[in-house]
């Protein structure tokens, strides 16, 4: 600083025109030397003396970006475009910078919104000021989960159907096990989804090398059996056309067409993976929304435990998709083609890979579990149903056809012959509420949107009420 206090003093070249003369007053040496830069930002700017800046011009062609010898993971070059729900949140962004004063709706994602109950944040608060304590502090825990809340989940969830605690592993959510599941399957694996489904099933396989190329012209990667759900036929696949996999990723309640599989559909379910010497993978993460006689478990199908695995979540009942915690069932009874057990290698997965869930967010757990807990989810639950029921009327009184939303927190709406992503974008430029364009989930969704339930009552009101004038 000393060198720059006399600048306004000191003489300066005029000999060359890559010198200039400073300004007497530091904020407008500082100004200068961001126009400067800003209008070619390669020049560089070397101290010589006090006083004097150099601007010295640097050849386009002498700069060149460092590479490593590393090749990227081919797998991962196959994905398409961004995944699905940050690349909304791409165009959510954009929007706000085009109508910055807008009041915008996001029905997309599906993100809770409501406030987790104060009977269990109660309870991380108190595990959390334990950690400060000699006798209240805890490091590592257990990687398959503390035994008191596997053996909760197991009482709530799987009484009766001969699933035990040492069949449960605790986590960070359903989605982080759909990952580590497919580390335990590996990569020479065939596999099945829903069409439409979750896109995290499709993009985890690719990325570990499990399908082929993407094809454009039919917008399905190769060696992945795309089950087509449709209304035709219920949204529950026609398993006479379904090739034999090695892996059937399965949601009930659907994300996205809010479907849920009768019992008779997923005794036909466990019946094909048995003939076929398949696993499930069933993904339960809604089934608290389920207000028929649908199973809330693939466990309660007979034969299950031989063919099946089912991950869970608090995210959707307790608002946890932050705090994060769910389990995946792997029952003792299922075995790999040499008779070895799957749930042990998912325990070595899960031992490298993880650290066991974080000890604040399984106190979380146990108070969603305890009588007063449920009871406050379910309140939880009832609301977005209710949000639910809105969203319906409202496209029903329009004259769209409208799917989903008695077991579970989405609305499928039906634009037919015309694209989802137009739809969508539709919707944001007049309305200004996010949806979620079904193509996302896979070609079977083209020609429908999602609807989330997820959001303040006033936000769903007054959403609906943007709908009704958009499409009156």
């Amino acid at each position: 600083m000393a060198a720059m206090q006399n600048l306004s003093s000191s003489p300066l070249s005029s000999s060359s025109s890559d010198y200039f003369r400073v300004s007497t007053s530091m904020s407008n040496l500082s100004c200068k030397l961001s126009r400067l830069c800003y209008r070619n930002p390669t020049v560089s700017l070397p101290r010589t003396s006090a006083g004097v800046c150099k601007c010295v011009a640097t050849s386009q062609d002498s700069k060149t970006d460092y590479k490593t010898a590393v090749s990227r993971n081919a797998n991962i070059a196959k994905l398409q475009a961004g995944y699905l729900f940050p690349e909304i949140a791409r165009r959510r962004n954009a929007h706000l910078l085009k109508y910055p004063d807008a009041k915008v709706i996001s029905l997309g994602i599906g993100d809770t919104t409501e406030p987790i109950p104060e009977v269990i944040t109660s309870a991380m608060a108190k595990r959390s000021h334990a950690l400060s304590t000699l006798e209240g502090y805890s490091g590592y825990g257990a990687e398959q989960g503390e035994k008191p809340v596997r053996a909760l989940i197991s009482k709530t969830f799987y009484s009766d159907l001969g699933i035990g605690e040492e069949d449960i592993f605790v986590s960070d959510g359903a989605k982080c096990d759909i990952t580590r599941l497919q580390l335990v399957f590996g990569s020479n694996v065939s596999m099945a989804v829903q069409d439409p489904s979750y896109p995290a099933y499709v993009d985890s396989s690719v990325i570990l090398g499990q399908t082929g190329l993407y094809q454009k012209d039919v917008e399905k990667y190769g060696n992945i059996e795309y089950m087509r759900c449709t209304p035709e036929n219920g949204f529950f696949p026609d398993l006479s056309k379904v090739s034999r996999t090695d892996i059937i990723f399965f949601c009930s309640p659907n994300n996205p067409t809010g479907s849920s599989a009768t019992r008779e559909q997923l005794t036909q379910l466990v019946e094909f993976a048995k003939k076929n010497g398949s696993i499930i993978v069933y993904d339960s993460a809604y089934a608290m929304y389920i207000s028929d006689d649908n199973p809330k478990s693939i466990f309660e199908i007979p034969g299950a435990k031989e063919v099946a695995i089912e991950t869970s979540s608090f995210s959707k009942y307790a608002g946890f998709t932050g705090v994060r915690l769910g389990w995946t069932v792997v029952p003792k009874e299922l075995l790999f083609s040499d008779g070895f057990p799957v749930a042990k290698d998912f325990n070595r997965i899960v031992s490298t890979c993880f650290n066991g869930a974080s000890n604040i967010a399984q106190a979380g757990g146990l108070a969603c579990l305890s009588p007063e807990g449920l009871e406050v989810m379910r309140g939880v639950i009832g609301f977005y149903k209710e949000n639910t029921s809105i969203i319906m009327d409202t496209f029903n009184s329009l004259g769209y056809n409208v799917y989903g939303g008695k077991n579970a927190p989405y609305v499928w709406v039906n634009f037919p012959g015309r694209s989802s992503w137009d739809v969508f974008a539709e919707i944001l430029e007049k309305t200004h509420v996010v949806t979620t364009p079904g193509s996302g989930f896979g070609p079977g969704g083209e020609g429908f949107i999602r609807v989330s339930a997820f959001g303040h009552r006033e936000n769903v009101l007054e959403a609906c009420r943007r709908f009704k004038q958009l499409y009156k």
